[in-house]
């Protein structure tokens, strides 16, 4: 039985996948939480650290690799997102830490939603599939900020909705890389520039 592999042009495999689909797995579950359909437990906290934390960090080490920046500073950046939200949660639960006041939990996510919308810009050179993920990642954030912030649960409900469909076009992205690179064409559009 023969091996069938996509050619590699550098050497080195596309990363990019990997770090989408981690940030889009990873986000859908919480999301999940987010939106009412389930308790916030291990499981998410376990993607967090090992999915959505270090696979993306793996894959902008990667993209370091490949003079990649924006894949760099994109996957290291939220691989590093997930292991801190893990922390947030986790160190006072440990006794390591006091608890996250919601005033200081709402900042945090408001300035990874500023730079989210930073990244956004970068977006604009590459393709419409992830300037559809960072706009709406962008949002998330926002809205996330804003049910810390006001405690709201109805807030928190459509955040976890929006954070869905986020996770999802991350999961669509990263697919459509795996796929378009071994068939060698296009299977899943992602609306090249």
């Amino acid at each position: 039985m023969s091996e069938i592999t996509a050619p590699v042009k550098d050497g080195i495999a596309n990363p990019a996948p990997l770090g989408l689909c981690a940030f889009g797995l990873t986000t859908v579950l919480l999301n999940l939480h987010n939106s009412g359909m389930f308790p916030l437990n291990s499981m998410i906290l376990g993607m967090g650290i090992f999915y959505g934390g270090i696979a993306q960090v793996i894959a902008g080490i990667i993209e370091a690799k490949k003079n990649n920046t924006f894949g760099l500073t994109a996957f290291t950046s939220y691989g590093f997102f997930w292991l801190s939200l893990v922390g947030l949660i986790v160190f006072p639960k440990l006794g390591w830490a006091e608890a996250t006041s919601p005033t200081a939990f709402s900042a945090y996510l408001a300035i990874w939603g500023v730079f989210t919308f930073c990244l956004f810009f970068g977006t604009l050179k590459l393709n419409r599939a992830l300037q559809f993920v960072f706009l709406s990642l962008t949002i998330l954030f926002a809205l996330l900020a804003v049910t810390k912030a006001t405690g709201s649960e109805q807030i928190e409900h459509i955040a976890g909705y929006v954070g869905i469909i986020c996770g999802s076009s991350a999961i669509y992205t990263g697919i459509a890389g795996v796929l378009n690179e071994v068939y060698g064409r296009t299977v899943l559009p992602i609306g090249a520039l």
